[in-house]
């Protein structure tokens, strides 16, 4: 007959530890299944149809020794029995345990070379922003001296250019004499208002900036 036990409970019913019994399952000596989401070991009413080879070999060799002993000193007493079977628990233990250590060195390898990997992509990938970085600066620079020298040029247009009304009279066309008369007048009346594109000498003449538009005395 079957009965379903909790790993932690057939662990203490036979004085093992559990990784001793998870490795049994994964080596396929203990049959074990999911139920609900826990994992349960399938264990025979009959013991000892559970026991691995090891265990048989182990009791054998204890069945020999304690013969021997009743042989010279009669029966064995607890105390004995309870040893022996401590003593299977633990070598049981350290053979789960080496197992356990090549497994844990087998990962760390696989990370070692996994971290090496991300260390790699990591420095490429610093490489490429400081290659782009310098590349936006140098853009940057030469964006602010194209600046500079529009500004500069801004800077002179702007800057007054002071001609004589003879000029302002041929950029204008203004040929006529009554023509002129007029235009004249306009311009040192606006002098007069404080218009900044004319200016007088001290002579007396005028001067006109030809950096500005005089089309607003025409007419």
């Amino acid at each position: 007959m079957e009965k379903l036990m909790k790993p932690a409970e057939y662990a203490k019913e036979l004085g093992i530890s559990r990784q001793a019994v998870y490795a049994k399952i994964k080596r396929g000596i203990l049959t074990a299944k999911d139920v609900e989401g826990k994992l349960y070991i399938i264990v025979d009413t009959d013991v000892s149809a559970q026991r691995s080879p090891r265990e048989s070999t182990e009791k054998r060799s204890a069945s020999s020794v304690t013969a021997e002993k009743k042989q010279r000193t009669g029966s064995p007493s607890r105390s004995q029995k309870d040893y022996e079977a401590l003593l299977a628990a633990k070598d049981e233990t350290i053979s789960v345990l080496k197992g356990t250590v090549k497994d844990l060195k087998k990962s760390n390898k696989q990370i070692s070379s996994t971290l090496r990997s991300e260390i790699d992509l990591l420095k490429e990938a610093f490489h490429e922003m400081r290659t782009l970085y310098i590349h936006q600066l140098e853009h940057k620079k030469s964006l602010n001296e194209a600046i500079d020298v529009l500004t500069e040029e801004t800077e002179r247009a702007s800057e007054p250019r002071w001609v004589g009304i003879k000029k302002l009279f041929k950029a204008l066309g203004v040929k006529k004499k009554k023509a002129q008369e007029r235009l004249y007048k306009r311009l040192k009346k606006a002098w007069k208002e404080g218009d900044t594109r004319i200016m007088r000498t001290e002579k007396g003449r005028f001067r006109l900036d030809a950096s500005q538009d005089f089309t607003d005395f025409v007419g």
